[in-house]
């Protein structure tokens, strides 16, 4: 990919590892985007995932410009081959913990019941699965988001800011949940970070 957001293309001195830059995310790699607030942190991802389309240059899946693929195309993608944990999560408050993971794993029938809960588990949260989002703390939202997140097939999986609000402890197994399923996979990891990144065995840190 060669792109720059168009809120950027005025923008004199700018300096970034990833904006008008030729950079190439490959599979089975794990990928750190270093930002300060402001940067286009969250703009990248939705870039890369099409629900933007502000900037300028190109994105490339292999040889298919991005900007060229059909709406059935990009329903594809994001079925089959790219993951995405939002910043802001974009789960849906009325349902529960459980349902808004089952919401997508129904669409997808990638996970099954026994991961799933194994997962709840393993992030402390498995006397939460009846219990409505709405009414759980950030820190335990954004561990429902990444259980729904997984529940998918993927090429790439982006985490955008996955543990804002989260202790060590709970950082550390999210880290190692995401490690093995991308692992599983045979995927690429891109996670982003203003400050307080997860621990991965990154192989390279992009300053955006």
């Amino acid at each position: 990919m060669h792109l720059l957001p168009k809120v950027f293309a005025n923008q004199s001195g700018l300096v970034s590892d990833i904006w008008n830059t030729d950079v190439v995310i490959e599979k089975n790699k794990t990928y750190l985007v270093e930002a300060n607030s402001g940067t286009g942190k969250s703009s990248l991802c939705s870039f890369i995932y099409g629900y933007r389309k502000d900037y300028l240059g190109d994105i490339l899946f292999d040889d298919e410009h991005a900007q060229r693929l059909t709406v059935a195309q990009w329903v594809e993608i994001r079925k089959r081959h790219i993951a995405l944990l939002w910043q802001e999560l974009r789960l849906f408050p009325e349902l529960t913990a459980l349902e808004n993971v089952q919401i997508k794993n129904k669409l997808t029938g990638y996970q099954k019941k026994e991961q799933i809960e194994e997962w709840f588990e393993m992030l402390g949260i498995a006397d939460k699965q009846d219990a409505l989002i709405g009414r759980m703390s950030f820190g335990q939202q954004q561990r429902v988001a990444l259980i729904r997140t997984l529940c998918q097939p993927f090429d790439f999986v982006f985490v955008d800011e996955p543990i804002s609000h989260l202790d060590d402890a709970n950082s550390s197994i999210m880290g190692q949940i995401l490690t093995a399923e991308a692992a599983k996979q045979g995927a690429g990891i891109i996670s982003t970070s203003i400050g307080k990144h997860i621990d991965l065995a990154y192989d390279h840190i992009f300053r955006l």
